[in-house]
């Protein structure tokens, strides 16, 4: 029993009803999204572009991202139906400890493997220098040697906004050509000057890489509210830069977030990796690292339940928590997390919130803390990640609210939350 227990056992938790947030269902399936693809490598100025008997880089990003492992396993396809040699990189930064091993494991629980994408897959953290961005940036640009050495690219990635900073290029196949293929170093670079440059280190570093390299094409991915792919683009490397921030532009505005402007406390029951490379997005639960950008929602107490298995100890984000149940602790993997501290030089997303003993106790806690609320009745929010905000609990007090919104939809009647005999909420409380 932790020392905060006798202080909260006295507060009793509000009943809460299932909220349906209701987006637009613009999703494609594999067939249109094959179809879109198959027109792009007939383009007059892709077409062509690889030869037979050439080698062929595809990044392969650290995110859950819709539909990857099928577009992933389509390029594959097509670079061998044109008599060239494809192979896979994993394209993400410092993620995976810093390591190959690590990187490839996480490219494993996405589905992608050797076996499943029917080539080679080549993981290193050894890069080279290819160019170099004159001052006052002054900085050298460097990719992955396995990617230096292949005749061709294709990159690869989602384009969405990105959890700390703001600008033209923001998540996207710029970033992947930056962080992504620059590993390790090309993060450290690109994050050397704070979020207020990345934005533009990104563009700089990324046209380097179009310069030097042959990047045959680009395939941009956007997702919408429900992260699912609506859009997809295939792009040539000189079209990339050009066309991207209008590409960013429509993924902004498809974006989920929750349709409330506050609340007492929210409770986000697991962060990870595989939802967002912030853990859980500002975008959705506000706090941003940037003290200069506001998004999302605004909560006096943010509470974590847990860490996905698929995140692999990388706990990035929970300083973002206020408190956190014990469980969480125990998969936290600093060798996992801090690798993405250095390598971002921000330290805030990586301290431990406060913890305590159980998920129940994380509620009452977050209203115990609270200043000046109505603590018989607070106004609470649960989701279950930042990723998937379709169905979300509010509590009874925000009933009234929720009523007057018309995309929001009560599914439920009041009801109070179970837990297990360890404290837990029961997995199954948001769908019934």
């Amino acid at each position: 029993m932790s020392g905060i227990t006798n202080l909260v056992n006295h507060i009793k938790l509000p009943k809460f009803v299932r909220v349906h947030q209701i987006f637009e269902h613009n999703e494609l399936n594999e067939s249109q999204i094959l179809d879109i693809l198959n027109k792009g490598f007939e383009r007059d100025e892709i077409k062509g572009k690889i030869k037979p008997g050439q080698r062929i880089c595809i990044t392969c990003g650290s995110r859950g991202i819709s539909n990857m492992p099928f577009v992933t396993k389509t390029l594959v396809d097509y670079v061998k139906s044109v008599g060239a040699e494809p192979f896979l990189i994993p394209a993400m930064g410092s993620h995976g400890g810093a390591t190959a091993e690590g990187q490839i494991e996480i490219l494993e629980s996405l589905g992608i493997t050797e076996e499943s994408m029917g080539c080679k897959i080549l993981s290193s953290m050894e890069t080279v220098k290819i160019g170099h961005i004159a001052p006052p940036d002054d900085f050298d640009v460097c990719i992955d040697k396995n990617a230096s050495e292949a005749d061709g690219i294709i990159v690869l990635n989602r384009v969405k906004a990105h959890t700390s900073f703001q600008g033209p290029y923001e998540s996207g196949l710029m970033k992947m050509l930056t962080i992504g293929i620059g590993k390790q170093y090309g993060a450290y670079i690109c994050h050397s000057k704070g979020d207020d440059f990345m934005s533009h280190r990104i563009g700089e570093n990324a046209k380097e890489v179009i310069k030097k390299t042959n990047i045959v094409m680009g395939v941009a991915l956007l997702e919408n509210a429900l992260d699912k792919t609506f859009d997809v683009q295939v792009l040539t490397g000189d079209e990339i830069p050009v066309k991207e921030p209008e590409l960013l532009k429509k993924a902004k505005a498809a974006m989920s977030r929750l349709m409330y402007d506050s609340c007492d406390t929210l409770i986000v029951r697991a962060i990870g990796k595989n939802y967002t490379g912030a853990g859980m997005d500002p975008n959705v639960v506000g706090r941003c690292a940037n003290p200069k950008l506001e998004m999302g929602i605004e909560s006096q107490r943010l509470g974590i339940l847990d860490l996905s298995d698929e995140s692999h100890g990388n706990a990035t984000g929970m300083g973002r928590a206020d408190i956190a149940p014990m469980r969480f602790y125990k998969k936290v993997s600093f060798d996992a997390t801090y690798p993405n501290a250095i390598t971002g030089y921000g330290l805030a997303p990586y301290r431990i919130p406060v913890i305590v003993d159980s998920d129940e106790e994380v509620m009452k806690s977050c209203i115990a803390s609270s200043l000046e609320i109505d603590y018989d009745n607070p106004r609470i929010i649960i989701i279950d990640n930042s990723l998937e905000i379709e169905d979300i609990l509010v509590s009874e007090a925000m009933l009234e609210e929720t009523k007057s919104k018309s995309n929001l939809s009560i599914e439920s009647e009041p009801f109070e939350l179970e837990f297990n005999s360890e404290g837990e909420l029961l997995t199954n409380i948001l769908r019934k």
